[in-house]
């Protein structure tokens, strides 16, 4: 029976506290020979749960060090979903050990501390996976297909709520797993409470963001052919990720997201903090660091 490790920053937040439920679904439902076992974090939260506390209370082994967890674990789960600054210190030793990873969202804080991972995992041959739950939308599995893909999309229209620290990795996500990459600059239309991010591809195609504090995830794609589809709901997001990440580790790291798309999320994210600082002024998209 294969062995999950978690790896966080503190235990007690929100993805932490509801991945084991289900996590232990979808291993029943699918028969996987897998189980989620051991769990290590760098602090405990501030006023809440301290890690024996949790690991208790989700049926976990604590371990005393990174090195234990990495030891004793046949896959990793690296977690810290709103602190991605940990990201890369907490992945240091696990990105050497050649088993397949898994780091949430935000998969760095920045675009340089991105490709220095994803370089850390490829020196050490170990199979790295991250992603936004909102690619996984039941609504998008169909696409890409031969009407609807990266090259007959004209234009991406994307809304959501949340602030753009943590929150714009959704949008974005879903803006990558259509278009695909090759974004080149962006400008933003910021309000007190909302921003709205124009991103302009080399090809001439176009996509938007637009952020406010309720408004729910939807995408809406207008087709070359003159032809438009609404996506208006986004649904079973966190368990069709699930599934992905034991598919994932099951099949020995095996990526259903390419480096190429993650990276480009992040260097979308990084240029968007430039644009809201400076609004309505194009900002040049850095790829490489």
């Amino acid at each position: 029976m294969k062995k999950i490790g978690f790896l966080d920053f503190f235990l007690d937040e929100w993805h932490a506290n509801n991945y084991p439920g289900w996590i232990r679904n979808n291993i029943a439902a699918k028969n996987r020979q897998v189980e989620l076992a051991y769990a290590y974090a760098e602090i405990d939260k501030a006023g809440g749960l301290t890690t024996g506390q949790w690991c208790e209370q989700h049926q976990l082994e604590a371990v005393s060090s990174i090195e234990e967890l990495v030891d004793k674990s046949d896959y990793l789960i690296i977690l810290s979903p709103d602190h991605p600054e940990h990201h890369e210190r907490l992945a240091q030793l696990p990105l050497q050990a050649g088993k397949p990873i898994y780091m949430d969202k935000t998969f760095s804080p920045d675009l340089a501390a991105g490709i220095r991972m994803f370089d850390r995992a490829e020196q050490y041959a170990t199979p790295l996976f991250s992603s936004s739950a909102l690619r996984f939308a039941e609504q998008l599995a169909s696409y890409p297909n031969e009407k609807i893909n990266a090259q007959s999309i004209e234009y991406i229209a994307s809304t959501g709520p949340g602030q753009f620290d943590n929150y714009s990795v959704h949008q974005f996500e879903m803006i990558v797993a259509m278009m695909g990459t090759g974004a080149n600059r962006l400008k933003s239309f910021p309000t007190a409470n909302g921003r709205l991010l124009i991103i302009q591809y080399e090809d001439g195609r176009q996509a938007s963001m637009q952020q406010m504090s309720e408004v729910p995830f939807q995408l809406n794609m207008q087709l070359s052919d003159g032809s438009s589809v609404c996506v208006c709901e986004m649904s079973h997001i966190f368990e069709r990720l699930i599934d992905s990440m034991l598919d994932f580790f099951e099949t020995g790291g095996k990526s259903p997201v390419p480096r190429a798309e993650t990276l480009e999320i992040m260097a979308l994210i990084e240029a968007g903090k430039q644009a809201i600082a400076k609004p309505d002024m194009w900002v040049e998209i850095v790829k490489d660091r």
